[in-house]
């Protein structure tokens, strides 16, 4: 999209029209181009509803739950593509456009690279249901062309698997899915139901173990409990030499249970060669917002990552006017 100096767009063109299957969030989740690949990557939510009742993250054919790379270069000569779900509902000139990174999305606050040698780390979080919020990052993966998904689909012969696989729905996190009721034999205890047994079983040698895992109820006075992940990023300065090679991430608002005024939450973690989740540590800020609210709702760096910058909003309704603020983190 072309714009003039008034502000009035001069022409644009249209890559997707992707249609929600559910009113709620968990929608399309964040666009930025990848320094590995030169591609425009899309990241899509489960649709939402709750729990992902169609399964559509685990379903190769459907756009939803997905992180996708667009090869911008290709013009695809469709001047308004069909508003879709699905990847064969596409023309072909756009499926040509289109590959697919992971799948097993349940909402995603984006995606980001840390360069390492000749490689990149890729870092996301996946926002879970009721129970865990988790990061995971990875950097080998075999992205597959969407059109040699839907001729998988077309013939009836399943893809193999190569996808990276977050889990969801089968997994929340490290976790299985699971039911959350109130327990009748007591009001101070929950009913935890495994959800979707044979998917976790059988997605449970697929999927990618997260990095690291934080829950929306813990006791532990030196941990967060968490209401959803809101940003993920690497850091290589050394302005915050505690945080140097670490990932910091954000969460939007401690959970319910906390008192008000309402805070978001900083934290990290430091990547091992360890196969076991990493533990994490609070980063304590010393700004004081005062009697306002402070909802946590993005975190970014600057293009070498040496600097952080957090995105504070002072109302949960995003229509309220001048609530936005925007923070260099410093030492």
């Amino acid at each position: 999209m072309g714009f003039k100096p008034n502000g009035q767009s001069t022409k644009r063109r249209t890559l997707l029209n992707l249609r929600r299957p559910f009113l709620n969030h968990n929608g399309v989740n964040s666009l930025n181009f990848s320094p590995e690949t030169g591609k425009l990557v899309l990241t899509t939510g489960d649709g939402g509803s709750g729990y992902d009742p169609f399964n559509l993250s685990q379903n190769n054919i459907e756009i939803c739950g997905k992180i996708i790379e667009i090869d911008v270069t290709k013009n695809t000569s469709v001047n308004n593509p069909p508003v879709v779900t699905r990847f064969d509902e596409l023309p072909i000139s756009i499926q040509e456009t289109l590959t697919v990174m992971a799948k097993g999305v349940r909402n995603i606050p984006g995606i980001s690279f840390q360069r390492f040698h000749n490689q990149y780390i890729k870092y996301v979080g996946n926002v879970g249901q009721d129970l865990v919020e988790s990061i995971f990052s990875f950097v080998n993966y075999r992205p597959i062309p969407v059109t040699q998904l839907v001729q998988s689909y077309l013939k009836s012969q399943p893809e193999k698997e190569k996808f990276i696989n977050l889990g969801w729905r089968g997994w929340e996190g490290d976790f299985p899915t699971s039911l959350i009721a109130e327990c009748s034999n007591s009001s101070t205890l929950n009913d935890i139901t495994t959800a979707y047994y044979n998917e976790a079983v059988k997605t449970s040698t697929q999927r990618l173990l997260p990095l690291v895992c934080y829950f929306h109820k813990d006791s532990r006075p030196d941990k967060l409990s968490g209401s959803a992940l809101t940003g993920v990023q690497p850091y290589m300065g050394n302005r915050i030499p505690d945080l140097t090679g670490s990932v910091v991430f954000t969460d939007f608002a401690q959970n319910e249970e906390s008192k008000p005024p309402v805070r978001g939450v900083l934290a990290y973690t430091r990547p091992t060669r360890s196969c076991k989740l990493n533990d994490f540590s609070i980063i304590e800020t010393d700004y004081n917002f005062g009697s306002e609210s402070s909802y946590y709702v993005c975190l970014c760096t600057n293009m070498n990552q040496t600097r952080l910058y957090l995105g504070v909003y002072g109302s949960f309704k995003v229509t309220d006017l001048n609530k936005g603020t925007i923070f260099e983190i410093l030492p």
